[in-house]
């Protein structure tokens, strides 16, 4: 049977005019929120392609900063999100970029930071509502947003640490099965998506995790998504 669900052909419930241009661009904004852990203080969103041409008639813009404002796809807020940021204090600046032509037309990377940290994404929007997350700072991913199987735990962490075996033995006391562990390096560091199965973490016990290991970096949770 196959694993396409009606959500990938109709599209999400979501303020309009399109599924791929502004429900695709906000779910991207929403999964940059989560990996940054908060709204930054300033973000630089870099339009590749067909995002850069049409992303004022399709309200482009608006949502994928609104999606950085943890607005949903249906949100109808959207259309305000340059004011509902400059009252938030958050500086946003949109440009245009050619990525390269290993990603889809409908391409943007985002570049994220605060008085603390500074973190990067590439995403695309690939129809339906449909999202891809390829590139998480310097590491190399491919994950894609639908009504996928799992729930992730996204953990960047020294390269060749004994964490990952750490990290499922102290999820299955939570009663979370780890179904499977996939990991990308960059120098000294490794990427690593970890599927679970069972309840959802709550945010405090993901912040409880980060803490308790030191090869660590950070740890963030991302539900829904399916690795390829």
């Amino acid at each position: 049977m196959s694993e396409t669900s009606i959500f990938d052909i109709a599209g999400p419930i979501m303020v309009g005019p399109s599924s791929s241009h502004t429900a695709g661009a906000c779910k991207i904004g929403q999964f940059a929120r989560a990996l940054f852990h908060g709204t930054p203080n300033k973000v630089v969103f870099y339009l590749h392609g067909s995002f850069a041409e049409v992303t004022k008639g399709h309200a482009t813009d608006k949502a994928l900063l609104g999606g950085v404002l943890k607005f949903r796809t249906s949100d109808p807020r959207m259309k305000d999100s340059f004011k509902i940021a400059e009252k938030k204090r958050v500086k946003f600046t949109f440009k245009t970029k050619d990525l390269g032509s290993k990603y889809h037309p409908n391409s943007v990377l985002i570049e994220m930071s605060n008085s603390r940290r500074k973190m990067s994404m590439i995403g695309s929007s690939v129809g339906g509502g449909v999202i891809e997350i390829l590139k998480i700072d310097n590491f190399n991913v491919h994950l894609k947003g639908r009504a996928g199987k799992y729930l992730s735990l996204i953990a960047v962490h020294k390269k060749n640490s004994d964490i990952l075996k750490q990290i499922p033995r102290d999820l299955k006391k939570l009663g979370i099965n780890v179904p499977g562990i996939d990991s990308t390096n960059y120098k000294n560091k490794t990427l690593s998506i970890i599927h679970t199965e069972g309840k959802r973490l709550t945010i405090p016990e993901i912040m409880e995790l980060e803490k308790k290991y030191d090869d660590v970096e950070y740890i963030r949770s991302l539900s829904k998504l399916e690795h390829r």
